[in-house]
């Protein structure tokens, strides 16, 4: 049995936002709640929202307090995504993606792993080499020498085979500002950005990258 066509996802039915002012976390996490809710009743088209937040830190379903290790440098929020620890802000790109994965083959861990590959692809137009690591969600990047630093956090809820939450990808945050945290629970290793890299890319480039390989994966 085939699907019908309103079964089949179609990629140039997806909405894509970019909001430039930063986006207040709660204020965030209300638009995304309405829009699953509305991708579910099939009112609105899945999304993807590019955006930044103020310096933030957000707790993960798995999030271990020990690891907020300065609990009162930032405001600190319940996110309800899976994962730990992560910080949110300015100079880091924050995608938000609300799928509908009836269309889409029901299978979440293959939707973690295409979030990821999407960074990869994204990463290589700059030729930077992201890498996955066995048991750690995210992107890496080997700096050699055994130094391995993560570049982008991938954190995921679904709700009734709806999507929401997505990957942070450093641009230019200020990388002293994840000081604070335990980021993904993962002490032995460090965080670095594109810019950190010796790369002067900005988010325009960033955003272009990330639509251009969008649709090499999903």
């Amino acid at each position: 049995m085939t699907d019908s066509p309103s079964n089949i996802a179609n990629p140039s039915n997806i909405e894509w936002d970019i909001t430039d002012d930063l986006v207040p976390y709660e204020e965030a996490l209300q638009r995304m709640e309405q829009r699953v809710q509305d991708i579910h009743d099939g009112t609105a088209r899945e999304l993807v929202w590019l955006l930044q937040h103020p310096p933030l830190y957000t707790a993960g379903t798995s999030a271990d307090p020990i690891d907020l290790v300065d609990p009162d440098r930032f405001p600190v929020y319940a996110a309800g995504r899976g994962g730990q620890y992560t910080y949110h802000g300015p100079g880091q790109r924050v995608a938000y993606v609300m799928l509908d994965l009836r269309k889409r083959g029901r299978d979440v861990r293959k939707f973690v792993y295409d979030l990821e590959q999407w960074v990869i692809n994204t990463l290589a137009e700059f030729n930077v080499t992201g890498e996955r690591r066995p048991g750690r969600v995210g992107v890496w990047v080997d700096r050699g020498q055994g130094r391995e630093d993560k570049i982008a956090a991938i954190g995921v809820r679904v709700r009734r085979w709806i999507t929401f939450h997505g990957i942070s990808l450093n641009v230019d945050p200020d990388l002293d500002h994840f000081s604070g945290i335990v980021p993904c629970g993962i002490s032995e290793h460090g965080v670095t950005s594109l810019v950190d890299l010796g790369l002067p890319v900005t988010m325009h480039d960033v955003d272009a990258a990330l639509r251009r390989s969008w649709n090499e994966i999903f």
